[in-house]
């Protein structure tokens, strides 16, 4: 049953064809949080929505409401709770592993899963990987997952409430021994690991671009691969991102060749978060 068959009585049915059809839950079976943005014509009837959800997903305990793009350098947006606990912590499943979190305090999206995988599955045994902007450690968590016999996976996060939930998930699923979760800013952090990693991963599209010098320069001498996030216009999918790698990997005399190229997920209207795979040396 779709959600606007719930809402049928108690949405005007001029209204109903506003009622989103897509969501997001973050959770699992036990207990999960739906997540939705709520047109501003709808705002009136956001808690026949948010209960009408509860219903038709017995395991959402909570419903959130969009309230703010994402903010500060945490990437981190308001929400409102229109239905159900006011506990939004929750342990998310996905790829046989487990990430806590609350998406109030941190950034997260279920919808990468996908993407997480398609990485990790890259990872060669041996391998050191570096990542960038790691929130809650979902890609350092698919990582050792999907390739056990990686040498070593570090994630750098600013956000002090992802880094707690970073320490959390990388206990819980018992990976100390090959992950490591460090708190502060990317460029002062990663200065530790200049010429050691054969991996960096930079899963942020908006101003990952920043940060390229430092993925660079965390490479080995013999060069390395960089999975580099960015959003794009959908008539230009990968040009200004491979054109920014390219730039940049001059800067330090190394050349770049590009192995894949992915579309994401959609960001805005004709605007997609892309990745660039590419091995600089």
């Amino acid at each position: 049953m779709e959600l606007r068959e719930f809402l049928e009585g108690k949405v005007p049915e001029e209204k109903l064809k506003l009622v989103p059809s897509s969501y997001e839950i973050i959770g699992s079976r036990e207990k999960a949080v739906a997540i939705i943005e709520i047109p501003e014509d709808l705002k009136e009837w956001e808690k026949e929505i948010g209960e009408a959800l509860l219903k038709l997903h017995k395991n959402v305990k909570s419903v959130l409401a969009k309230a703010s793009e994402r903010k500060t350098e945490f990437r981190v947006r308001e929400y409102r709770l229109i239905a159900g606990s006011e506990n939004t912590e929750v342990v998310h499943k996905e790829y046989g592993y487990l990430l806590k979190l609350d998406p109030r305090k941190v950034y997260f999206s279920s919808r990468e899963g996908t993407e997480r995988q398609r990485i990790a599955k890259q990872i060669k045994p041996g391998e050191f990987v570096m990542v960038f902007f790691s929130g809650v450690a979902p890609y350092v968590v698919a990582i050792v997952k999907a390739q056990p016999k990686v040498k070593k996976v570090v994630g750098i996060e600013i956000n002090p409430d992802a880094h707690f939930y970073a320490k959390e998930n990388i206990r819980i699923n018992k990976i100390a021994h090959k992950a490591a979760a460090i708190l502060g800013d990317v460029r002062e952090k990663s200065k530790e690991f200049f010429g050691l990693c054969d991996r960096v991963v930079m899963p942020l599209p908006k101003g990952a671009y920043k940060f390229l010098d430092e993925a660079i320069l965390c490479l080995k001498d013999g060069g390395g691969i960089i999975h580099f996030y960015h959003w794009s216009p959908e008539d230009d999918l990968f040009g200004e991102a491979e054109r920014i790698l390219s730039n940049s990997a001059k800067k330090h005399q190394k050349v770049v060749k590009i192995i894949g190229r992915r579309k994401v997920l959609p960001y805005a209207p004709r605007i997609w978060k892309v990745c660039i795979d590419a091995f600089i040396g």
